[in-house]
């Protein structure tokens, strides 16, 4: 390309310039004195070293920016390094929603947990590989398209709201759950292969610090603990990050509404998604648990012991009870029998009571028939004297007891005289009508 040549001239002196002529000096110049100088600073030391490497400028500054590179990179050390691959490199930057950000820094082994030192330090070092000026001065023909991804990612993890945006849906910090057949391998596996996956789902809760797995030595109130926390998870994933975009434009409004509420449906439907995810999650856990298993059994034995204890008590009193009534039964069995001896022997008193009644009755009326009814001996009894002498000893009976009449008829007994059971007879009438059993005069024939 020519170079341009512009002339310009002085400007004019005013009139009445005179300085020439009218100089005049005020002071003279000091003494010179001898100094040696020496060139320092870092404009001297680059220029000394394009001088010693017979570098030109250019070249000077891509050597510079690569060491620069490394020394950040040697500083940082290999805890945010991690090695870059093409598909990575060649990423659109307008396609920003679909990249991993923690990636593009190399954070992939932090992802949530990576701090804001950590975030800052891998976009500086970053910065300083992929600055479209740096890869310019190395000579590369790169674009500037992975630069933009990482400004993009720094831009989202250093703002706390998208970055709770996009760790809502950052599915590759995800811990898949195990196979029911790699957590039953061994009594260790279930604790070391389902630890990591609520460790991971952790994060998406409200409430802090999360009751973690634990591991066999666990007691009962801290499984319990755990899978009560879990079952009643509540989390804080909205899905905003994965909205689609709501036009920015004032003159289609129904559009954006009817956008709006495109998202907020498709927000509930993946929260409603995520939560039965998680139900099963817990299901499944909850099914491997050796600890359950034992806490169920420890339970059922505990109420086997308590229902073996109730039957044996139960046995015990309906025993007492049992032996009690039998007693029982025996006591009445035996007062029955008592009563039924006893009756039987009052039954037997009073039939031999009655037969001895009916004896001394006998003996009675048989001793006024020995005795001719009382009349004198060889007198022959008519018949109206024997029925009014029988009615006679009738009327006595009536009125005397057992007692009575065993007494009279111990006095008649082997008396024959009619004087002799004639008197006997006389002292017993006289006797009950002075008690007033017999009316005087009503027995005539024993009365005289």
């Amino acid at each position: 390309m020519a170079a341009a040549q512009i002339s310009l001239p002085l400007p004019v002196l005013p009139e009445g310039w005179s300085a020439p002529n009218d100089f005049k000096a005020i002071g003279t110049l000091s003494t010179p004195n001898q100094r040696n100088l020496e060139p320092v600073g870092p404009h001297f030391l680059a220029h000394a070293r394009r001088k010693r490497h017979k570098r030109t400028f250019s070249e000077d500054e891509r050597i510079q920016a690569n060491e620069n590179v490394k020394k950040v990179e040697e500083e940082d050390g290999d805890d945010i390094s991690e090695p870059e691959n093409e598909l990575m490199l060649g990423r659109d930057a307008k396609d920003w929603k679909g990249q991993d950000h923690y990636a593009v820094l190399g954070l992939s082994k932090y992802r949530y947990r990576a701090t804001d030192a950590q975030i800052k330090r891998a976009h500086r070092k970053k910065v300083l590989r992929h600055h479209p000026d740096k890869r310019a001065a190395t000579g590369s023909s790169e674009d500037d398209s992975f630069f933009k991804c990482i400004q993009k990612a720094f831009e989202i993890l250093t703002d706390p709201v998208k970055r709770r945006q996009y760790d809502s849906v950052d599915e590759n910090a995800n811990v898949d759950p195990p196979s029911k057949k790699a957590a039953s391998k061994s009594p260790s596996a279930f604790y070391k292969l389902w630890g990591p996956v609520f460790e991971s789902e952790a994060r998406f809760s409200k409430t802090q610090p999360v009751p973690m797995l634990g591991n066999d030595k666990s007691t009962k109130e801290e499984v319990e603990g755990f899978y009560n926390f879990w079952f009643n998870f509540e989390s804080w994933r909205s899905f905003e990050y994965q909205d689609e975009d709501v036009p920015d434009d004032n003159e289609n409004r129904d559009q954006k509404r009817h956008v709006e509420r495109k998202n907020n449906n498709a927000r509930k439907k993946k929260k409603t998604e995520d939560t039965a995810r998680l139900r099963q999650l817990v299901d499944d856990c909850l099914g491997g648990d050796e600890r359950i298993k034992k806490f169920r059994k420890e339970a059922r034995a505990g109420k086997d012991k308590k229902r073996l204890e109730r039957e044996a008590e139960e046995k015990r009193v309906a025993k007492e009870a049992m032996k009690a009534k039998e007693e029982q039964e025996k006591l009445q069995k035996e007062k029955e029998e008592a009563e039924k001896a006893e009756k039987a022997e009052g039954k037997k008193v009073k039939e031999a009571a009655k037969n001895a009644a009916k004896k001394n009755k006998r003996v009675l009326k048989g001793s006024v028939k020995d005795a001719n009814y009382l009349l004198p001996q060889g007198q022959e009894a008519g018949a109206k004297r024997i029925d009014e002498m029988l009615g006679d000893v009738d009327a006595v009976l009536g009125k005397i007891d057992n007692e009575e009449l065993a007494s009279l008829a111990g006095k008649l007994g082997g008396l024959k005289l009619a004087e002799e059971v004639g008197g006997v007879w006389r002292e017993e009438v006289k006797r009950l009508e002075g008690e007033g059993k017999l009316r005087t005069g009503e027995v005539r024939l024993l009365s005289s």
